[in-house]
């Protein structure tokens, strides 16, 4: 008998098996809302122009080479990443209180942030908002934290954020407790905090101390302005926090397959730096050596070079804004079909991701009838819908919530 014998196949991820079921379905008009990625108007991948000619320039330089990155990564890059989100006149930077090390994407980063806490802090308990990203739960559960709870975060009868009964849970978390906050563009909901509610939520943690870890996925991709994603950020490192923010640049600069990430430390005092990086080195060097090259130094030649992190922010601004263009027609064709409801929320949030309001049956007839793929919570990619999809995507949800019509008798079909 073999060794494997006994091994149980594990549960399907949901995201990826839709993303399989779509490419196996041969149906003309099928839609995929489901993959958390980029789609230009015309439904396709998008490699952003200024990152397409700075491959070019990379491959193109003689003296480059292929030798190992040291353990926490390309110094431009940790260096530009760390003040993308903290802000090249963050006074934590300033003192030499701040700094980063690369990692294998915002997934990277959380792991190594993880195992940090656990191993180096003896931290045991976390906190992360329910809904939240579904890796957030495994990935501190796999690092050994043994005290896992869920913050309340979404009022799915007014579809908005649940923020006081957010901070009833959060008073409830005992001090020293690690609480995941989303930077800007909560994933799943799209639904962030206003800049009063992380002012009250900072005065509770400081209160309660309570450890902040951000989860930062969208910085500039949210809104078109790193700046302003990074206001949470910002100002609990204002306030004089500790905390680590964990940083993806696989959506603000489409290099998702590349991994590149960046763990950001905030400490209250320098004289910490050299042992909290010694032991992240350490960690690293214990799981994955160091990080790959490529992605890094895509991102940190865009950044340091003032002409190309231009052309950067103008691909940034030219991504959300399609996105809220997406947001503003699905709501206005909800609404003018007289789909039953509030639909005032798809505009309300932002970034990648909306929280329809959708349930799993309802779903399920937007999957099997119409051939729209989207998770079962109702979370949906606005940058899946575009100008030749959208009328097709509204009169299907329509149909799905009124329960007034199938795919065989639907009229509004389109070619995609």
């Amino acid at each position: 008998m073999s060794i494997y014998a006994n091994v149980q196949k594990g549960p399907a991820i949901e995201v990826f098996a839709l993303t399989q079921a779509f490419k196996d379905d041969t149906h003309p008009n099928k839609v995929n809302l489901s993959v958390g990625a980029y789609r230009t108007d015309a439904g396709e991948p998008w490699v952003l122009p200024v990152v397409r000619r700075t491959e070019i320039s990379i491959a193109s330089d003689e003296k480059g080479n292929h030798e190992y990155l040291p353990v926490t990564g390309l110094d431009t890059f940790t260096n530009a990443a760390t003040q993308l989100v903290l802000g090249s006149d963050s006074p934590a930077i300033k003192a030499n209180r701040a700094f980063g090390v690369q990692t294998i994407s915002g997934t990277g980063a959380l792991r190594i942030a993880a195992d940090f806490l656990h191993t180096q802090l003896n931290r045991n308990v976390v906190y992360y908002s329910n809904p939240t990203w579904e890796n957030h739960h495994k990935i501190f559960a796999d690092s050994g934290f043994t005290s896992l709870h869920s913050y309340r975060y979404w009022d799915q009868s007014n579809r908005q954020l649940d923020f006081k009964n957010m901070v009833a849970d959060l008073e409830q978390a005992p001090p020293g407790a690690v609480i995941i906050l989303h930077a800007c563009a909560h994933n799943p909901t799209g639904s962030d905090p206003t800049h009063e509610q992380w002012k009250e939520l900072a005065e509770l943690f400081e209160r309660k101390k309570l450890f902040p870890l951000f989860d930062s996925a969208y910085q500039g991709f949210a809104s078109g302005d790193p700046d302003n994603d990074a206001w949470a950020v910002r100002y609990f490192v204002q306030k004089g926090f500790e905390l680590f923010v964990c940083q993806s640049f696989a959506k603000n600069f489409g290099l998702y397959c590349e991994r590149a990430g960046n763990l950001t430390v905030v400490q209250a005092d320098a004289s910490t730096k050299a042992a909290v990086h010694s032991q992240l080195t350490l960690l690293i060097r214990g799981q994955y050596s160091n990080p790959p090259a490529y992605g890094a130094r895509i991102v940190s030649k865009v950044l340091n070079t003032p002409e190309l992190r231009k052309e950067w922010m103008d691909s940034i601004q030219t991504m959300s804004s399609r996105i809220r263009q997406m947001r503003a027609a699905l709501r206005e064709k909800l609404v003018a079909l007289g789909t039953p409801g509030t639909w005032d929320h798809i505009v309300g949030q932002i970034g990648m991701f909306s929280y329809t309001g959708l349930n799993e049956s309802q779903v399920k007839v937007l999957i099997n009838d119409y051939h729209i793929y989207l998770l079962k919570t109702g979370r949906i990619n606005m940058c899946g819908l575009n100008t030749g999809n959208i009328d097709y995507v509204a009169k299907a949800i329509h149909a799905a919530v009124t329960g007034t019509a199938s795919a065989s008798n639907c009229q509004c079909k389109n070619n995609l």
